[in-house]
């Protein structure tokens, strides 16, 4: 059976805190299941993190009788905190990314100035999955696309006709991701959608956010006719010179994510919160000026 001749089944968990999606994927009822960019809930205000979210994918991999293999992160998020460690503890599983995440630990180790003993050769996570590289759950056979251009470390599951593509690109009439983060590439960014989409034209794509315009409600399920039909940003018929030209302006006039700062830290360390200083608290740092 070829990767694309059949349909995982997919559950999409929506967090409205940071417009995020968490799925969970599995074959049926029972079976095994990988978990893809789960969120931990933080309040910026007071710095407090609280499980509500991941407690939901909790709820339902119970409820459904579903071993976790895999608990997986498209890239290192900027807009939210990865809750991996917590699932990790009361599910069990692996923690995975791809194997690029080590060039930007490398970056932002610098730029928080982080503790030496931070290691940035991707160690934080239990496997690194290089391009291309099959992703067994149970009798489910997936495989990671390398999809950078968000940022430098980006990539995309596959499995069956199900595609998880992480921040390159959002429901139709959004678009796509920002490309100016530290190492991000609008030019990098329209060569990993345009990989995308050419895959089969009913191939499934799952988004990792979505930000409704015009007041519609939330959906997170397309398709790559759709969206080469209908992607505001990238449509057929939208060369690269375009997108660059677009993104770039676009890109200029963004604010920065809120929950960068804490995101990026926590993120880079598979989800993990800094060390604990010498009276019990993890401290993150707000660099001045560097971003």
């Amino acid at each position: 059976m070829t990767l694309l001749a059949y349909q995982p089944q997919v559950h999409g968990i929506f967090d409205p805190g940071t417009w995020t999606v968490t799925y969970v994927v599995y074959e049926r009822r029972g079976s095994a299941c990988a978990i893809i960019d789960s969120v931990l809930d933080y309040d910026p205000k007071s710095g407090r993190t609280t499980h509500a979210s991941a407690d939901k994918v909790i709820e339902f991999v119970k409820e459904n009788d579903l071993k976790v293999a895999w608990i997986l992160e498209t890239h290192a998020h900027a807009d939210h905190l990865s809750a991996a460690p917590y699932l990790k503890k009361q599910l069990g599983g692996k923690t995975a990314i791809g194997d690029h995440i080590s060039g930007v630990q490398k970056v932002f180790k610098g730029i928080f100035n982080l503790e030496a003993e931070f290691k940035n050769d991707g160690s934080q996570f239990d496997h690194l999955f290089a391009d291309g590289e099959e992703i067994r759950v149970g009798d489910l056979s997936g495989r990671t696309m390398y999809v950078p251009g968000h940022t430098p470390a980006c990539v995309a599951y596959q499995f069956g006709d199900a595609v998880f593509v992480g921040d390159t690109m959002f429901m139709p009439d959004v678009g796509t991701a920002r490309c100016d983060f530290p190492g991000g590439d609008a030019k990098t960014l329209y060569a990993s959608v345009k990989k995308i989409l050419a895959l089969p034209p009913s191939t499934r794509l799952f988004m990792c956010h979505d930000y409704p315009p015009n007041g519609r409600q939330v959906h997170f399920e397309t398709s790559v006719a759709e969206q080469k039909a209908k992607n505001i940003h990238v449509h057929d018929g939208i060369t690269e010179t375009q997108f660059v030209e677009m993104r770039t302006k676009r890109d200029a006039t963004l604010e920065m994510p809120v929950l960068i700062l804490p995101a990026v830290q926590i993120n880079i360390r598979a989800g993990e919160l800094p060390p604990k200083e010498a009276n019990g608290i993890s401290y993150v740092k707000i660099p001045l000026n560097a971003l």
